[in-house]
């Protein structure tokens, strides 16, 4: 046990390295083709944070572990609105703008109410659904990319890296994924298998919340730090990602059987948007109160799915 959560825990270390690495040298490529910072910022940029969950659910669908690819996904979901946004809200109150507001909160609604629908129905997420997931996502691009050129903000800023070193990050990158991915994969389910638990109730807890650090530890920083404007809308665009592309890219190698079971968590993960539209339609903000709120109802959610 003590080994298999060793592993566990340099699976997650490889993952994130992996993850900044492979943006690194992705960003570099971009920039010697002359791809505007501004896309490289909000495509390769945001792939990049789903890398971890990516990764983990392609190497679960590839070995059998269906439970941890959908529970990884659904699972990073509820914990990135219940448990990062309720930490970062409890700090200090989240502004929620108008474009997250109007149509990114909705649409996560949707498409995570598509994701049930088409679970329940058929049985399985078929690679005819995973295109389905990555059209609406190529669509999703297409959104962020045009609200990102209407805003005032600077683009990011991307370093000039030497072409041989950009291969080697990228080399370096993918392989660190893959490492990390397989260790985490296999190490999870081990300890799933030793503590009597479905890998279902892994992927939701442990694994999700393992892929989830990285924004977990981003949110509270900038929380400190009092530079948490895009807070929730980084977050909500995270779900998005990690629906259309993570799940769509999976099932699109692999089709997932979706277990029943998944209905009730796909709904606790509706709940959440939910909560936060409400939040959003008051007040256009998640207060410390609604953060407390948020962290309550992750907590109940945790100890009946262990239960």
């Amino acid at each position: 046990m003590l080994i298999s959560i060793l592993l566990l825990i340099i699976g997650f270390v490889l993952l994130m390295r992996g993850a900044d690495t492979f943006v690194d040298g992705a960003a570099g490529v971009a920039r010697r083709f002359g791809i505007p910072p501004i896309i490289i910022g909000t495509t390769l940029v945001a792939i990049g944070t789903s890398a971890p969950e990516a990764a983990i659910s392609i190497a679960a669908a590839l070995s059998g572990s269906d439970g941890v690819s959908i529970g990884n996904i659904i699972g990073s979901n509820i914990s990135n609105v219940f448990l990062i946004l309720g930490l970062t809200a409890t700090i200090a109150a989240l502004p929620i703008h108008k474009n997250t507001k109007r149509y990114e909160l909705p649409f996560v609604g949707v498409i995570t109410l598509l994701l049930c629908l088409v679970g329940l129905w058929f049985g399985e997420i078929s690679r005819v659904a995973a295109f389905g997931f990555l059209i609406l996502f190529a669509g999703f691009i297409i959104y962020t990319v045009i609200m990102a050129k209407r805003s005032n903000e600077p683009a990011p800023d991307f370093k000039k890296i030497p072409t041989i070193e950009t291969a080697v990050m990228i080399v370096a990158g993918i392989a660190a994924l893959v490492i990390g991915s397989d260790l985490t994969v296999d190490s999870a389910t081990d300890i799933a298998t030793r503590l009597g638990v479905s890998d279902r109730v892994i992927g939701l807890t442990l694994v999700a919340i393992g892929t989830s650090l990285p924004e977990l530890v981003v949110c509270v920083a900038a929380a400190l730090k009092r530079e948490y404007d895009m807070a929730v809308g980084n977050i909500v665009g995270s779900n998005i990602f990690n629906i259309l592309f993570v799940l769509g890219t999976a099932a699109a190698i692999s089709p997932l059987p979706f277990d029943r079971a998944f209905v009730m968590d796909g709904l606790v993960a509706l709940l959440a948007v939910a909560m936060l539209m409400i939040f959003a339609a008051r007040r256009s903000r998640l207060s410390r109160i609604g953060g407390i709120l948020f962290l309550i109802a992750y907590a109940i959610y945790t100890v009946q799915l262990v239960i």
